[in-house]
């Protein structure tokens, strides 16, 4: 009878990736190692942690009250921000119809017609929108706009802001419509984003020139991955505002407004190129 091949105790059960050392500069999931032919334990319920926050962060309710107090507490508002909601009655609704996160309903639009009353126009109107992670909103929207209102205080415009507005339900469409309504010549909508498996907490910033309802994904400027762990509340600020000047001054915005801040082309710099704009 043949004898069974031998087998050594002392190998390892976990065979180690060599890419795991990679791990340490990004958030991605490479570099696991193994065990047998699946994945390591610990990597295994890792990954269920990750989908699970995931998932909770796309049903997670916005608490529009504590975030009302909050932002205007941080921020020193001379009034409470606006509470509005989209045409999406609950979130059921808002997963299955996009449609219907892109614009206001009827009560919101007429709330925000009376605070227009007065016929005033701003510059630019902040919109803080749900999106598919309230997790994302809730936690980054009070250190980002202290960023924000104190990158505008300190520039030499003198910006005008509209009323803040909080929006329920929303979807970054919705902003054209608060723009719009509010007569504001830029409308920045702050929105949780799709949560990945390794960021549930991620906050985007859309930029619009001259909103109004209908307009296209190419007119808007974006800035994504706003957070502790990802681009800071400063440098977003900072890149914001760069596009803010730019759109203010060419009065456009979206593909033809390039967003080239990450070159090595800093402002004030000696070089004459315009770092904004597309060629």
């Amino acid at each position: 009878m043949p004898k069974p091949p031998s087998q050594d105790t002392r190998a390892p059960i976990v065979i180690e990736n060599p890419w795991e050392r990679l791990r340490a500069f990004t958030d991605a999931r490479i570099g696991l190692g193994r065990a047998g032919v699946s994945l390591p334990t610990h990597q295994l319920l890792a990954f269920q942690l990750a989908h699970a926050q995931a998932q909770d962060a796309v049903h997670c309710p916005l608490a529009c009250e504590a975030l009302a107090d909050e932002l205007t507490r941080q921020l020193a508002l001379a009034s409470a921000p606006l509470v509005v909601h989209s045409r999406a009655e609950h979130r059921a609704m808002y997963l299955q119809r996009p449609d219907y996160g892109r614009r206001l309903d009827e009560p919101s639009r007429q709330a925000l017609q009376q605070a227009a009353e007065s016929g005033q126009r701003y510059d630019l109107a902040v919109v803080v929108v749900d999106g598919l992670s309230a997790l994302a909103v809730q936690q980054n929207s009070a250190p980002f706009l202290a960023a924000l209102y104190d990158a505008l205080q300190r520039d030499h415009h003198d910006w005008q802001l509209a009323p803040l507005t909080l929006v329920e339900q929303g979807r970054v469409a919705i902003g054209d419509e608060v723009g719009a309504l509010l007569n504001a010549d830029a409308v920045l909508v702050m929105i949780g984003e799709r949560p990945g498996l390794s960021s549930p907490d991620s906050l985007g910033l859309y930029m619009t020139w001259a909103p109004e309802v209908g307009l296209k994904d190419d007119r808007r400027n974006c800035i994504s991955n706003v957070r502790p762990a990802g681009l800071a509340y400063a440098e977003a600020a900072r890149r914001l505002l760069l596009l803010l000047r730019e759109a203010r001054e060419r009065k456009l915005s979206g593909v033809k407004l390039k967003d080239r801040s990450e070159d090595n082309v800093l402002e004030g710099s000696h070089s004459t190129r315009n770092f904004l704009v597309a060629d």
